[in-house]
């Protein structure tokens, strides 16, 4: 089963799932449609993929603009990651931000809803993240904010970043569609 935890912004979650551990190891179950049915999360995604990052690599804040803005559901299967939600939603959190430490050790994942910009820190030597999105990347609708203008207290303020997150526009300057 999945412990479903609320954070500040509406719709977005901390996940917790129960950990089997015997002497190999640990098993821990991601996804079962019938649990997230039980917990009001969606169940069709459109796409998986999975991210590996260095120490100090920040990637984000990502979203999709409609009509093709998608969820996502985030975990990290090794390392750990400072995960980061930026609620871009016209209301009272909006500019808003959550963060989770997601970590391999613990399983918990992040649920982030439609109308929210992600990104995320690597907090270990490596980290590996997989995510699913409830819709498929569409190039033409991609869209960022710069990770340094939402205010977020980030571990680095000199992270390693890509060219492309390097020239997203701030939030101050992003007219959202949410």
């Amino acid at each position: 089963m999945i412990q479903k935890k609320e954070t500040l912004l509406s719709g977005c979650y901390e996940l917790i799932p129960e950990i089997f551990r015997d002497a190999r190891g640990s098993f821990i179950k991601t996804f079962h449609k019938d649990w997230f049915q039980s917990l009001g999360l969606p169940t069709d995604f459109g796409e998986e993929y999975t991210s590996r990052s260095h120490a100090r690599v920040l990637r984000g804040l990502h979203f999709q603009l409609p009509p093709e803005a998608h969820g996502k559901l985030i975990y990290c299967s090794e390392g750990e990651v400072l995960d980061v939600a930026v609620d871009l939603r016209h209301g009272p959190t909006y500019g808003q931000y959550e963060m989770t430490k997601l970590t391999a050790e613990r399983g918990n994942m992040a649920y982030i809803p439609v109308g929210c910009a992600h990104g995320f820190y690597t907090l270990s030597e490596k980290a590996v993240i997989v995510c699913k999105q409830t819709k498929c990347y569409a190039p033409e609708q991609d869209a960022g904010i710069r990770w340094d203008s939402a205010g977020i207290p980030w571990p680095d303020m000199h992270p390693i970043l890509s060219e492309k997150d390097q020239k997203m526009p701030k939030l101050s300057d992003f007219e959202s569609p949410f």
